[in-house]
């Protein structure tokens, strides 16, 4: 997926914060380093590699400032190459002020051939980044969080002509990282999931803004994402994913537009979070739904195909 791991032996061996770093482990890291250094900051890739090596603090938060120390001490070893320290100001997080931008408004109705042709357009500028994000935070039941590892935001659009409009957003982001029936289905043990956990991509956030009624236009937003998610991947972080996956609140919800664009339900969670390793963080019962994105993405999953779907 990303370049090639420089060789570790005995003499790399770190002890960050009590935590003595195995090989393997050491491996992990400096292959996630190496992959997603040129889109993250240090900020996200401490954020990614806490999630990767299911380090956290006694109340669930990252250890953060111990990744940071972990990927300084292999940059000194010349393992890894580190994206310049930005500025405190451009990697905090403040609270997102509800503006008049993302006001409701009038109710628009009909069918998806009426506000055609229904587009995704990649969120890419901190200006549309920020107006996704208050959307988010206003509209959707779970509001914004910040999204670790690898993400790509989307606004659905209609580009009629007579009246072009903002109809929703979808965001795509890292998978969860343990989830029973997922792995059964794919056939994995845990050595495939640290290695290849990658290959999937989970639609963690679904929005129709509430005041747009259009049929179909979920499905519709739904099969637009499967046809472009991989190559957006590929443009981004330069490997494509295999599989798609999502959970839906079953007390809110029941999948119907994932259903209705053949999205695979696998049953349901055990009522834990998605990161969550240790089975300490209680959350409620969501549905399964995958999407295969390539006929043989079991192949790429279980590591019997070296090529990763890059150029699959």
């Amino acid at each position: 997926m990303g370049g090639s791991v420089p060789m570790l032996n005995n003499s790399d061996q770190i002890i960050i914060s009590g935590r003595e770093f195995s090989q393997k482990e050491l491996e992990t890291v400096v292959e996630t380093i190496n992959m997603f250094s040129d889109n993250f900051s240090r900020t996200e890739l401490a954020r990614t590699i806490c999630v990767h090596l299911d380090w956290y603090t006694a109340t669930g938060n990252y250890k953060r400032h111990s990744a940071w120390k972990l990927m300084e001490r292999l940059e000194e070893k010349n393992l890894v190459e580190l994206p310049e320290v930005q500025d405190k100001k451009s990697t905090s997080m403040s609270e997102i002020e509800i503006t008049s931008k993302t006001a409701e408004k009038a109710e628009i109705t009909g069918t998806v051939s009426d506000y055609s042709p229904i587009t995704l357009k990649k969120v890419k500028n901190k200006e549309n980044r920020d107006l996704w994000n208050e959307y988010i935070e206003r509209y959707h039941d779970l509001g914004y969080k910040f999204p670790f590892g690898a993400r790509q935001r989307y606004f659905i659009k209609s580009e009629a002509e007579d009246n072009p409009e903002r109809l929703g957003c979808l965001l795509f982001s890292a998978a969860a990282w343990s989830l029973e029936k997922r792995d059964k289905w794919i056939g994995w043990e845990e050595e495939h999931r640290s290695k290849y956990l990658n290959g999937i991509v989970n639609n963690t956030r679904f929005l129709i803004f509430p005041w747009v009624k259009i049929k179909n236009l979920a499905s519709k937003a739904l099969s637009l994402a499967v046809n472009r998610i991989r190559s957006d991947w590929k443009k981004r972080y330069n490997y494509k994913p295999v599989l798609l996956e999502t959970f839906v609140d079953k007390e809110k919800y029941t999948g119907t537009c994932y259903k209705a664009a053949n999205w695979k339900y696998l049953g349901e969670t055990k009522g834990r979070g998605r990161q969550d390793r240790n089975k300490e963080y209680l959350s409620s019962v969501k549905l399964i739904y995958v999407y295969p994105l390539v006929d043989n993405f079991r192949e790429y999953l279980l590591g019997n195909r070296p090529e990763w779907g890059v150029n699959q």
